[in-house]
């Protein structure tokens, strides 16, 4: 029989093996998981929730989770694409069981989670894809056919003439590629309107402010804007006072509540809406279902729809 010098001693060695094994995150001695509800963990890496956009996005995966209990880690990559390789690292370190990455920039994106995806990890992009790795699904709006409403809209705006600026969102990332591509290649159907500049203004507003600014001194015979998104739109707005939506019209892309009430003030002739918080849904739907070991469909387009004065009341 051992005696009670012994029993104690066992006993503090258990409880420092199980201590250690929670600390390095998996269960030991008959414990749940190191988060303590079970849940499977997914990790949600974001470009950025400096964008009101993004921030639903989020919200829509927050309450898909929430109902499939799934415990979902999420990360502000705050435009930095080193951040959010490093983020994508940390993920595959820490136990989770599938990423969900909205890049920064498509491009670099691809190395982030190569590793990932060789080591057999789910990984879904949502919003903008991945260039160079083949990732287990991608979640998006068409943003093609979206460039291509815009340019139709903000051209009847014009009665189909005049100069037209175009202000280009974060340089790599695959939703400035099409959005800019559905534009321009239907833009190119009203031979009166011509592009005259186009620069990036990294789906930042204030960025977009500057930007506007800098375009409109040295091409004073604009009388259009297309923004790759709400948040550059509204730059623009602020850029041209009271000759937005009146000497200059602008165009938008994103639907956020902002950018709608614009539309109704009449600042922006309209705007892409899409609907970010499907987008975060329809990730977790898919992560989901990828970690049980169901088919996911290899792509999945979220319809986009064309907002302005005539419908504004539908988007309130």
């Amino acid at each position: 029989m051992m005696n009670i010098s012994v029993k104690k001693g066992v006993k503090a060695g258990l409880a420092l093996v199980c201590a250690g094994a929670m600390m390095v995150g998996f269960s030991a001695c008959g414990g749940g998981s190191s988060s303590g509800s079970g849940n499977e963990k997914v990790a949600l890496l974001v470009s950025t929730l400096n964008n009101p956009f993004f921030v639903d996005l989020r919200d829509g995966a927050q309450a898909e989770a929430k109902k499939l209990g799934i415990d979902l880690q999420v990360s502000d990559a705050q435009n930095d694409s080193a951040t959010q390789q490093n983020q994508a690292q940390n993920a595959q370190s820490q136990g989770a069981k599938a990423v969900i990455i909205n890049p920064v920039d498509s491009d670099a994106a691809g190395s982030a989670v190569a590793p990932l995806v060789s080591s057999n990890l789910p990984v879904i992009s949502v919003d903008r894809a991945v260039t160079g790795a083949s990732v287990t699904s991608h979640i998006a709006s068409n943003n093609v056919a979206g460039g291509a409403q815009a340019a139709d809209e903000l051209a009847k705006s014009l009665d189909e003439k005049g100069d037209i600026i175009i202000l280009q969102g974060t340089p790599g990332a695959a939703s400035t590629r099409d959005r800019g591509k559905g534009f321009k290649d239907q833009i190119k159907k009203y031979s009166g309107i011509k592009v005259v500049a186009e620069q990036t203004a990294n789906f930042d507003r204030a960025n977009a402010l500057d930007v506007t600014t800098n375009l409109m001194q040295s091409n004073g015979k604009v009388v259009g804007v297309y923004a790759e998104n709400d948040e550059m739109a509204l730059g623009a707005v602020q850029a041209l006072g009271d000759r937005a939506g009146k000497d200059v019209k602008i165009f938008g892309f994103d639907g956020t509540a902002d950018g709608i009430k614009s539309v109704k003030s009449g600042a922006m002739v309209g705007t892409i809406a899409q609907q970010p918080k499907v987008l975060g849904q329809k990730a977790v739907q898919a992560a989901a279902k990828a970690i049980k070991g169901e088919k996911v469909s290899k792509t999945e387009s979220i319809p986009v729809k064309t907002v302005n004065k005539e419908n504004i009341s539908s988007f309130q």
